[in-house]
Order: C-alpha cells, then structure tokens, then sequence
C-alpha cells in the first residue's frame, strides 16, 4: 500500500516563485492547508545564488516610465514576447519591491535613503533593484522569513516529485519519494503550482546549482503539458573560469570593462551604445567573435576566454557592492578583482523556455499553474533581460498563488481517486530505474550528454551540429544506464541523480528540435548557417508535447500589442 498524503494546494519548489506563491495563497485564505514540495532544503534553493537585481520602474519622478521598461523587455526579447505579459510585469513589480521592502528586505540605499538601483544591460534607465551583490539571498531569506507567519504552510523538505496525477482534465495530486527514507507517496491536492526552476544543468558549463535539473519540466510534459520555446537558452557573457560560477552583471552595471587580448574595450564595435551594458546574447555573441577571430585568451585549462576588468573600480567600491564576486573570485579562481583581471566565457545561465502558460500563469491542465524559471509564460521572448527573472518569479509568484486559492474554495471533490495511476508510476520508476540492469555508467552518460549539449548548442548554432547533436543523445539514450548501484533507502543520491538524468533526455531532446527546426536567428538562438531574423516564418512561438517516439512540435501566436518588430539596435 503507497503512503499517502494530502494538501489544498501543493507548491513543487521552494525558490523565490514558490515561496511568494505559498505566502499569497496563505494571506488569502488561512485555512486551505498548503504542503511545498522540495527535492531540497528550502534556502538551498537556487534562487538564493541570484546576484545582482531586480527589475522595477521605482523613479518615476527622476526620469523612468513603465512604458520605458515595458518596451526595453519587448525588444530585448528581439520582438518574441508577449507584449501583454511584458506589460502585466512591468505594472505590477513596484509594487512587489516595497512589499518586500515591509517584510524586511535590506535593499541597498542610497545616500538620499531611497531603495538603491544599478544599471544593467539593455535599459533605458538605471532600474536594477539590488542588495550588494546578493539579492537572490536576501530576498530568499525575507520570504522564508514571512513564511514562518503563516501556520497553514508545510514543507515537505527533500521531497523528489516524480509525476502528476490526473484524470485527463484536471489535476488530482502528485507522486513523489521522501528521500530521508525513501518511502513512496501520493500525495492528494485540489491545486498545483510548479516553481522548480531551470534546466540549466542539461550544459556542463553552467551557472546552476547541480540540482537544477529539469524534473518539474518534465513531469509536466510527461502529464501533457506542453513545453514553449525551449530552443532558447541565455548564455551569460561573465561565467567565472574554470567553475562556470556566475559573476554578475552588476559587476558591468557599476562600470567593468570587457578586454581582448589589444587591450581594447571591444564592445564598441558590436553595441556602440551600451557597449558593455548592451543585451546579454549580444554580448556573448561578442565575445565569441572576438575569440574565434583569434582576440581572446587562452585559459591555463586550454579554453578561451576574455578578460572582465574591475581594478579601476576600486577596492572600496568593490566591497561595498561587490563583495560577493570578490569572495567568489579569490575562493574558486584565485584572483582579486580588485588588483586582478578576471578570465570570464559566455556561460548557460537562464532557460527562457519552460511549461507552457497563459498570461496568469495557467497551463493546458486545469488546476495546474506554473510560476518563475518553471514556467514559460512568454514574458521574455528569445532574450531575457538581466534583473527581470526575480521579477518574474515575484509577480508571477503572487499571481498564481492566489489564483490556486480562488480555483481550490470552488473545488468539487467528486471524482474518485486513480490508483492505477500511482501504480503504474511506482513501476515506472522502481522496476524501470531503481530495479534496472545495465552496464552504462549514468554518471558517465550524464557528461557526455551535457557536454554534447555544450559543443553543439551553444552561443553560435548550425544545423550539421545540432542534427550532430540531436543523434548523439538519441544514441545515449539507449545505453543501459537505467540501473541505481546503490540500494539503499535512505538518501539514496544514485537513485535521484539517475531519475534526474531520465528527466535531462526528454528535455534535451526538445532543446535541438526546437533548435533545428527554428531556422532563424533570433535573441540568444544564433544560426550561423541563417543569421536574420526572419519574422514572417518564424514570428512564433514553439510547443513541444510529449510522444513516446519523437516530441510532436507546434506552433503557437506571439501577442503583439503596441510594438511591431524592428531592427534591434543597440
């Protein structure tokens, strides 16, 4: 007999978008009992690595307009975002910013004593909202903080889900493995809200935390849920070397310069403009230019890199609001920013792709909501802005949180509960992956895929790598690395790691679909072999549902408001 629980509304992930989901759903109702879900412990949430921003029009009265960062979102997206949900972002994020402010949130001030901000690459305004260089952190710990008021709220931490359950139509719960003990349990709910993040983990150079593996994802698409736009991966100009650790771009917000190997500020060629503070695929797509144009560094690990230059800054500056990539760079580098320059290549950083929603956040499965990195409610279109995924998770946090509230106080529970759905799911997963046989290392396969991943799909695509691609996972894939080593119950990593590399397949696999079959370039998806934008085939959006043969690919409208595409010039 499964165990088995039961909440009003689960919450699968405990980052910036669960944790505000959880805080609005309790505030409107105190009685619906909320369980969040966790395959972590909640502050080891990745959003807690978030660095330098979060995007809000505070300054009205110095110069700063929503429709300026409505608009800055729109074109950053290279024309691909829904314009209204650019819109819902802008409207609603200030007001977000001094709530957090009156939970207790330690912005940086400014000397004046307003809420400080920096710029960041792609506005028009100076409108990153930061805390030093910590702001993931901070706000983490001012949600988890405010969480604890609320009696109704439960964690379920070092929980793996492994699948929704439903009847065809709506949601009915959750499978999901309490991995203290490795007990299997249904777990009933009215409500779902899925906030687990990325999938950056799918490159082996990454700024992600290890367990930003796309399992909420794929347990939405295995339930029917489509996938949107996942051909679209942010490639951040400044992933320190040789960990891929993210230094902010707040570190170019408060005046570094990019160098090549002349000793030249090169940006002014590519964005004459904003120079360093143009759009983060433009930037990347800069430096490997320079590099493969012979202008780069050569790494001591033998890649090559750029040079990112702080020293002028000053050591003062650099502590007060930088403290966090000095700590970084001296522990995982060996380098002070203060009296070094950093060796920094474009590294996997932000999915702008994820499960499919609508402008509230609402998927194709009733009672099923996705909010923050999880979700793709097309806010960001090809390119996202830096300083607008908190934002996201915030807003969109807050939204569905008290949508599932609305949805669970009219809930009718009258369908009976499908047993044969958990069933065949514990088969899935114990007689498919834990009980399996096979002579594949998984941790082996799991390198190759995300390096295959990194040489195939990365900043510049064509279409011979990425079919090249696309045939090397298929053959992975059927190596026999379905088995877990380790039988133990209790924390057993072997069996999680392997059921998250299952995950990686399915959606890497639409990845290069949606790559291969986008043959255009547009935001961060760059084909060398189509390097124009080319609205009138390709001014769509992509779904990807799942098959057990091949992902079936579809197309789906961009929502264009007020901003008709043109040229992106920066």
């Amino acid at each position: 007999m499964v165990e088995s629980l039961e909440f009003d509304l689960i919450i699968c992930g405990s980052g910036l978008a669960g944790l505000r989901a959880a805080i609005e759903a309790a505030r409107k109702n105190s009685k619906i009992k909320i369980g969040i879900v966790s395959k972590l412990q909640v502050m080891r949430s990745h959003s807690v690595s978030a660095e330098g921003g979060t995007a809000a029009v505070l300054f009205e009265d110095e110069g700063d307009t929503i429709e300026s960062h409505i608009y800055d979102t729109v074109k950053g997206s290279d024309f691909l975002a829904d314009q209204d949900v650019a819109e819902r972002l802008c409207v609603e994020m200030p007001k977000e910013i001094y709530q957090l402010d009156h939970w207790g949130m330690p912005w940086s001030r400014r000397k004046d004593g307003r809420i400080g901000q920096r710029n960041f690459g792609g506005y028009s305004f100076p409108r990153a909202t930061y805390a030093s260089d910590k702001v993931g952190f901070f706000e983490m710990q001012t949600l988890y903080d405010t969480c604890q008021k609320f009696e109704n709220i439960e964690y379920l931490n070092e929980w793996f889900a492994t699948s929704i359950i439903h009847d065809g139509k709506r949601f009915m719960g959750i499978t999901a493995i309490e991995l203290s003990s490795g007990t299997f349990y249904s777990v009933k709910g009215k409500a779902l809200i899925i906030a687990t993040g990325g999938a950056g983990r799918l490159y082996s150079f990454s700024t992600y935390a290890l367990s930003s593996t796309p399992d909420g994802l794929d347990m939405a698409l295995r339930a029917g849920m489509a996938l949107k736009d996942m051909e679209f991966v942010q490639f951040h100009p400044t992933g320190i070397l040789p960990s891929g650790i993210l230094i902010t771009e707040g570190a170019r917000g408060e005046g570094g310069y990019l160098l090549n190997n002349k000793g030249e500020r090169f940006m002014k060629k590519y964005a004459g403009e904003k120079m360093e503070l143009a759009p983060r695929d433009i930037v990347s797509r800069a430096m490997m230019t320079e590099m493969s144009e012979g202008r780069g560094f050569k790494h001591e690990t033998g890649v090559n890199c750029m040079k990112l230059d702080l020293r002028h800054l000053g050591d003062e500056k650099i502590k007060e609001k930088l403290g966090g990539i000095r700590e970084i760079s001296i522990k995982f580098s060996g380098l002070d920013p203060s009296t070094d320059i950093l060796d920094v290549r474009p590294v996997c950083h932000y999915m702008m792709g994820g499960i499919h929603t609508d402008i509230d956040g609402a998927t194709e499965l009733q009672g099923v909501w996705a909010a923050g990195e999880a979700a793709c409610n097309s806010v960001h279109g090809s390119n996202r802005l830096g300083a607008n995924s908190t934002s996201e998770c915030i807003v969109w946090g807050k939204i569905t949180g008290s949508l599932a509230v609305d949805y669970i106080e009219k809930y009718d529970s009258s369908t009976s509960w499908p047993h044969h759905l958990v069933a065949a799911e514990e088969k899935r997963i114990y007689d498919g992956i834990f009980r399996g046989n096979g002579d594949a290392n998984p941790y082996e396969v799991k390198q190759e895929l995300t390096d295959v991943m990194n040489d195939k799909a990365y900043v510049f695509r064509n279409e011979k790598n990425l079919v090249e691609g696309l045939k090397k996972i298929r053959q992975l894939k059927e190596q026999t690395w379905k088995h877990v080593d380790d039988k133990a119950n209790e924390y057993n990593t072997n069996f999680s790691n392997v059921m998250e590399l299952d995950s990686m397949f399915r959606v890497a696999e639409i990845v290069l679909l949606g790559a291969i079959n986008r043959k255009e370039s547009r935001g961060a998806h760059a084909r060398t072999d189509y390097p124009k934008r080319d609205d009138a085939n390709f001014l769509h959006h992509t779904l990807a549902y799942y098959d057990p043969q091949e992902p079936i690919m579809k197309t789906h409208p961009v929502t264009i408001t007020k901003y008709q595409p043109v040229e992106r010039k920066y």
